[in-house]
């Protein structure tokens, strides 16, 4: 890195400024190239080498493909101490495509009613960009630090999945910023498994000769009815576990006069407990083969069904004396806020994070709402995150 002056850190007022426009940028997952540029952009302009800033293949190898990476940027430390990794997501859902971020009191929200904000995960990106303008800025003594912004979490933490993980530098401690309150600190998240099943019926005139048909569409209709009735849809309580499943996606039918013979449809299923989880799976795949082999017509024919499944992301749980907790522990206490250790039924960046061999604890950035129209950013507590980041990011934490 080339030598630094210490300049005026970045105010409220700028980082708030800079939220703004990376929600304003559209980057549904697979789509992400427009604020990855934004986000290199303010680093090449703060001093950051090019040859510091380094995109990874995951994109090459999921199978979402998409436009470009996971950006990894690596600074030397200027004081000894095991490296620290701060991470975020880029990419949002679909629903905040179009989205016109305004201030309004003490949140933002989007001025076009019909988006979301794209404070999920924008608001993370922006916290660790901040961070390393800050650093970079205020010229300020750190330990060897790795920063990352990740691609396609919404899409099932495909970015975090295909990492690169020899990129990072060996990272000890690491801190995830993604949605909710910055006091909450994430050491767990729940597994998530999906899957699409194929429904193939028998077409036929619906009107001249509908007995000679086999509905797909009346084949997952009585599945999902079954799945609904039998306690297996929604949230799922069963002999002392939990979980949940949803049919998220029916595609099917182009014709009311056709006796529909296929049907395409996405679901998931999730639970802390992996064996439960694979239960959920089980249920949802009987309660489909059943419901192909009940519907039949005149001759004796029914449905098939075919399912194509995989895990997206195995649960875990960080202990409280994880180091990473601890420090972030210790970063909200300084800050003078209270720290709450909580386990979510989302998935993280962190499932894989930790999968990969790094523990890693998720702040928050004061995102509500998400992945609905009603997204909301706490501006107070998106400017909370960005101290305890810094804190984090400079082994500060305790002061």
């Amino acid at each position: 890195m080339t030598k630094r002056t210490a300049t005026k850190a970045i105010s409220d007022a700028e980082a708030l400024e800079m939220v703004l426009e990376m929600m304003a940028i559209p980057g549904r997952s697979g789509e992400e190239a427009a604020v990855m540029e934004f986000i290199r952009g303010k680093l090449l302009a703060a001093g950051v080498p090019a040859n510091s800033l380094t995109f990874d293949d995951a994109h090459r190898r999921s199978p979402l493909g998409g436009q470009v990476g996971n950006l990894i940027l690596k600074l030397p430390g200027t004081v000894r101490g095991p490296r620290r990794m701060l991470a975020a997501h880029v990419d949002t859902v679909p629903i905040c495509v179009g989205s016109r971020p305004v201030r309004k009191g003490k949140i933002i929200v989007s001025a076009n009613k019909g988006t979301g904000l794209g404070g999920d995960d924008r608001a993370g990106a922006a916290v660790v960009l901040a961070t390393v303008l800050d650093i970079l800025r205020g010229n300020l003594p750190h330990p060897p630090l790795t920063f990352l912004w990740t691609i396609a979490e919404e899409a099932g933490l495909l970015g975090a999945r295909y990492l690169r993980v020899s990129k990072l530098g060996k990272p000890q401690l690491a801190f995830n910023f993604d949605g909710g309150s910055p006091a909450i600190l994430k050491i767990g998240a729940t597994g998530g498994y999906r899957m699409t099943i194929e429904i193939e019926g028998v077409a036929s005139h619906a009107g001249n000769r509908p007995e000679e048909g086999v509905s797909a569409i009346a084949i997952a209709s009585l599945a999902i009815a079954d799945l609904v009735i039998d306690g297996w849809h929604g949230f799922i309580e069963r002999d002392g576990h939990t979980g949940t499943s949803n049919v998220g996606v029916i595609q099917g039918g182009e014709a009311t006069n056709v006796v529909t013979d296929h049907v395409r449809l996405r679901a998931e299923a999730r639970s802390h407990d992996a064996k439960f989880r694979a239960r959920i799976v089980r249920e949802i795949e009987s309660a489909f083969k059943e419901a192909a082999a009940a519907v039949h017509n005149t001759a004796g024919q029914c449905g098939r069904v075919k399912f194509d499944g995989h895990l997206d992301y195995d649960s875990f749980r960080l202990s409280p004396q994880e180091p990473c907790v601890v420090a972030a522990s210790a970063a909200l206490q300084a800050e003078g806020l209270h720290p709450e250790l909580g386990i979510t039924n989302g998935g993280l960046d962190a499932n894989w994070f930790t999968a990969h061999g790094i523990p890693t604890v998720t702040l928050g950035c004061g995102q509500r709402n998400i992945h609905t129209a009603a997204e909301q950013l706490d501006i107070a507590q998106f400017q909370q995150a960005r101290r305890l980041a810094l804190r984090l990011a400079t082994a500060v934490e305790s002061r």
